[in-house]
């Protein structure tokens, strides 16, 4: 979620190489799969959310008195991450329109932090490229919030906080699976099952 408001540092102080994605967690501490209680789970989720809100206050307070708004700077990490892109990879993984990617693509580029060149592998749908200026914006980005973020007080050990990143990793993996993916049809279908039965 951080990532979506543009800042960019966090994947890399905790370790991990950005360009790696974290490996997958489907296992619990004692090397199965647990079924922690709907309760420990909404309290994840609860400050999950308050985190959420937090960190959009923060990185407006880090870079929002810049012209790039946290779309365009999320953007910007994604190319500096993963190499040029084209619009319609860029819209999948936000599950948004390509016009709307298109949208900060143009505003981007004509700023002069993006431009649009060749694609071997498609010749209609061209890739979004950073220029060097897009680089040096991404690394005055970087640089900033390293500068605050190593005077930053957490009451929370540095393991604690990587055993705290490892939990969140799990709750998310958990409702990305199959598993959750087939509670949740299954709860539709029982659903529409009583309401066929109340009609």
């Amino acid at each position: 979620m951080i990532r979506d408001f543009g800042l960019l540092t966090l994947g890399r102080l905790a370790g991990r190489p950005e360009s790696e994605p974290p490996a997958p967690r489907s296992t619990g501490r004692a090397g199965r799969l647990a079924r922690p209680s709907p309760r420990g789970v909404g309290a994840v989720m609860d400050q999950t959310l308050a985190l959420f809100r937090r960190l959009r206050l923060v990185a407006e307070e880090l870079h929002g008195g810049g012209p790039l708004s946290g779309g365009k700077r999320n953007l910007l990490r994604e190319l500096e991450r993963l190499g040029p892109r084209t619009v319609p990879q860029m819209a999948r993984v936000r599950s948004v329109t390509r016009q709307h990617i298109q949208m900060h693509v143009n505003d981007l580029a004509g700023q002069g932090h993006v431009e649009l060149v060749h694609n071997p592998a498609h010749r209609r749908s061209k890739l979004v490229r950073l220029t060097e200026q897009g680089r040096e914006e991404v690394a005055s980005m970087i640089r900033r919030e390293v500068r605050l973020l190593s005077k930053l007080y957490v009451a929370a050990t540095e393991e604690e906080l990587r055993k705290a990143a490892d939990v969140l990793r799990a709750v998310r993996e958990a409702f990305e699976s199959e598993g959750w993916s087939e509670l949740v049809e299954r709860e539709k279908a029982t659903i529409a099952g009583k309401a066929e039965r109340w009609d």
